[in-house]
């Protein structure tokens, strides 16, 4: 483990040497990618926690582990973001939230501080110890990915909301053909 020591970090204009931006990322947006801007510019390194990997095909989930963690590459890429600055971690989920930071931390490189909105992974972190900071919201009602997922599904402009690398590469992978066949249903 590379360990930064304070005055390193002073100089380097950084608050953090690592910090953890754990999110399910189903696609991943500009207002993420704007998150992941934040997160470097007060950290050294990002571990990008893929959270619910094992989910995949569903409404909520429709992007596999793999289809997310090309998306955050490219969207880094599209920016110009040192591969060495990052890393993306796929975590599954666990139910059990009282040991479920302990299971993250098995997962996943060290880290200073967590970022995060999410009222529950807050909370968790807290009680575990962690520095916890907020993130700024970006254009929140439309960067959001539950609305990018209806624009998708119901024809609304959805890849405005995303970076162009992100866009083109769900319209390369079907995955608004897909989230459209999974919104079917077979009962009468």
């Amino acid at each position: 483990m590379r360990v930064m020591n304070t005055e390193n970090l002073k100089s380097a204009g950084k608050k953090y040497f690592r910090a953890l931006y754990p999110g399910r990322f189903q696609p991943f947006h500009l207002g993420h990618l704007k998150a992941a801007k934040h997160i470097l510019r007060g950290s050294s390194e990002i571990i990008f926690m893929i959270g619910s990997a094992l989910q995949s095909h569903t409404l909520r989930n429709p992007f596999t582990s793999g289809e997310r963690i090309t998306m955050i590459r490219l969207a880094l890429s599209e920016i110009g973001v040192d591969p060495a600055k990052y890393y993306i971690v796929p975590v599954p989920d666990l139910e059990i939230h009282a040991i479920w930071v302990s299971h993250v931390c098995s997962l996943v490189p060290r880290f200073d501080v967590v970022y995060s909105n999410e009222p529950l992974t807050r909370r968790l972190f807290i009680e575990a110890g962690f520095k916890v900071e907020s993130i700024p919201f970006y254009r929140r009602k439309k960067c959001s990915a539950t609305e990018i997922r209806n624009r998708m599904l119901y024809g609304g402009d959805w890849e405005s909301l995303l970076p162009k690398s992100v866009a083109k590469y769900i319209l390369e992978i079907d995955g608004v053909e897909r989230l459209r066949d999974l919104s079917k249903t077979d009962k009468v």
